[in-house]
């Protein structure tokens, strides 16, 4: 399974008046790692939309573990939690230093230009498959 890595520095505006990042800041940061996944993949976002599909947010999730501060820089990781014929669920980490300060989830469902369900094309739901998160019979990474 490959994982996508993007670092970003706190700025002053992802923070609340203590300097500590907003909760509200992780789905952001979450959106930058789903749209570096996507052009590692071949797929930037932009093309994807001017070829007929889009990934509305269906459902997310996010769990906060830690903290930032203004300044810090924090590591996002993204991968792919499940893939189907017509959603994926992409999964985050994001750390701060070494330790993990929120992980979460969106789910996504691809729509064609009229919001209508769609089929992903084979050529990026084969590119995706490496993204996929592994699991074992137990259901463990």
């Amino acid at each position: 399974m490959k994982i996508q890595t993007v670092e970003e520095q706190v700025r002053y505006v992802e923070t609340d008046r203590m300097q500590v990042v907003h909760h509200s800041t992780y789905l952001y940061w979450f959106e930058i790692g789903r749209t570096a996944l996507l052009a590692s993949a071949g797929f930037p976002y932009h093309e994807l939309e001017t070829s007929g599909t889009r990934f509305p947010v269906i459902e997310y999730t996010c769990r906060l573990i830690g903290s930032a501060d203004y300044g810090d820089r924090v590591r996002i990781e993204t991968h792919i939690e499940n893939l189907r014929s017509r959603s994926v669920v992409f999964a985050y980490r994001v750390f701060n230093g070494r330790d993990v300060i929120a992980t979460g989830t969106t789910k996504h469902v691809a729509v064609d230009l009229n919001q209508k369900p769609r089929r992903l094309a084979e050529p990026l739901a084969n590119a995706l498959q490496g993204y996929v998160e592994v699991k074992n019979e137990s259901g463990n990474r």
